[in-house]
């Protein structure tokens, strides 16, 4: 399985149903045909202790909305059969799927056409039964790697992940700033010691000269909170899903331009 078609690849990510699931699928649809590599779907959750004030925005007016993970699930189906070829990722909390029901929902996911998840707050020694049924269905299991992981950790994390392992490019919550040429350089340059996985490197990546540093040493770059606030602001005073959807390709196609 190659998440990357290119180098660096984009990863975008899109917290589903906000400010509506008909936003957020224009939103990934435009931010495909843009370019981005990877989509990672946001599950919506009341407690994002990992993530800052924008996606947390984002996450409320979702869960005000009623949006839920089968939803979420729904809305992967539709983008695979409207893009057979571009790569899924739910990006969630571990609550929300124990909630669904973990055997329930890797089932349901790899049915809809997922192709791997990244349960953020679940620990590599506590996966076991979790990486069991993703092999079992044939999804990626997808953990993080932060810059105060150990090398021991490093080499657990590198054991369990398929298709990439996500580089933290700093402690703290996503969207804050970041020097992504610092910590995160030496966590990548650790990271490709124990496996030969591609790495992405996120939180805190904005702009087009972030993901063309991220580039010089990373296989790819996550872009989160600087999509979302896009959405936020192009969604304000009741606007059409197009109007945020075509800020984002906009947004996308001068980043990927830059690398």
């Amino acid at each position: 399985m190659s998440f990357f078609r290119s180098k660096p690849g984009l990863v975008a990510y899109v917290t589903c149903g906000d400010p509506d699931l008909a936003t957020s699928r224009a939103v990934i649809l435009s931010a495909i045909d843009a370019g981005a590599d990877l989509i990672e779907l946001g599950v919506p959750f009341s407690d994002p202790v990992a993530d800052g004030p924008v996606i947390q925005r984002a996450s409320e007016r979702a869960l005000k909305n009623g949006t839920s993970l089968e939803d979420v699930l729904s809305l992967a189906e539709g983008i695979r059969n409207s893009r057979p070829l571009t790569n899924l990722i739910v990006f969630s909390y571990l609550n929300p799927l124990i909630r669904y029901g973990l055997p329930k929902f890797v089932t349901r996911a790899k049915d809809a056409g997922v192709d791997g998840v990244l349960a953020v707050d679940l620990i590599v020694e506590e996966a076991d039964e979790y990486r069991a049924l993703m092999e079992k269905s044939r999804l990626a299991p997808v953990f993080l790697a932060a810059p105060t992981s150990t090398d021991a950790r490093l080499k657990k994390v590198a054991a369990a992940s398929r298709g990439f392992i996500y580089a933290v490019a700093r402690t703290g919550v996503t969207g804050a700033k970041t020097d992504v040429r610092g910590d995160a350089q030496q966590l990548v340059k650790r990271i490709k010691k124990f496996s030969k996985l591609p790495v992405a490197v996120g939180f805190g990546i904005s702009n087009a000269d972030d993901f063309r540093q991220v580039g010089k040493y990373a296989d790819a770059a996550v872009i989160g909170s600087a999509i979302v606030k896009i959405i936020e602001e192009k969604s304000a005073n009741g606007a059409s899903p197009e109007v945020p959807a075509a800020a984002v390709g906009d947004f996308i196609r001068s980043v990927k331009r830059a690398s």
